[in-house]
């Protein structure tokens, strides 16, 4: 067994590597343009939510809570559409406090996937076992904590599979940074 104060370094810096790889990913490679789209005409949709004074929240649309929902008004309005959620925040976002919170969720699925490791590992472990065990578990963080939300909430097929593409990036990089600093192991890559 091998105590999370043990793996405070490989948490770290699998974190910090994660949170690089996610940078590069986002800035250099180009297959992310597409999953947010724009507005055509934003000073319209501005001047027509405006007004409306929407408090800070979560909006899904038509909204379909405390109706009745097999009235003929509602069934008109469902059929009719658009369909859609929309996030309205109580200020501009912050770029770097943003960043700062993807930051700690890296860091907080490298310490659970380092925990689990930890639990069933001892020391001097070989390198593609704690991969595979580490690997297993940051997969499980990057990949499908908020699969369920995304499908719930209707998100692009687009932006959910390339969210899982940097996922299993993610878990890898994570894997292989535990594996290499595995304590008790042999220092580099495994050879064949």
């Amino acid at each position: 067994m091998v105590g999370l104060f043990e793996l405070w370094l490989p948490i770290l810096v699998s974190a910090v590597a994660v949170f690089i790889v996610s940078a590069i990913i986002w800035m250099a490679l180009g297959y992310h343009k597409k999953d947010i789209q724009f507005l055509d005409n934003e000073e319209a949709f501005d001047a027509a939510i405006s007004p409306m004074n929407i408090r800070p929240g979560l909006y899904m649309f038509p909204g379909c809570h405390g109706k009745d929902l097999k009235s003929e008004a509602f069934q008109t309005r469902w059929k009719a559409g658009p369909w859609g959620i929309i996030t309205i925040h109580p200020k501009a976002p912050s770029f770097g406090l943003n960043l700062l919170r993807v930051f700690l969720i890296y860091l907080v699925i490298s310490a659970i996937a380092g925990y689990l490791a930890g639990i069933g590992l001892a020391p001097g472990t070989e390198y593609m076992r704690v991969f595979r065990v580490v690997g297993t578990a940051a997969l499980l963080g990057h990949c499908f904590g908020g699969l369920a939300n995304d499908f719930f909430l209707g998100k692009p097929t687009r932006f959910i599979v390339t969210g899982l593409i940097d996922g299993v990036i993610f878990a890898l990089v994570t894997a292989g940074i535990f594996a290499a600093m595995w304590p008790g192991a042999p220092a580099g890559l495994p050879t064949p």
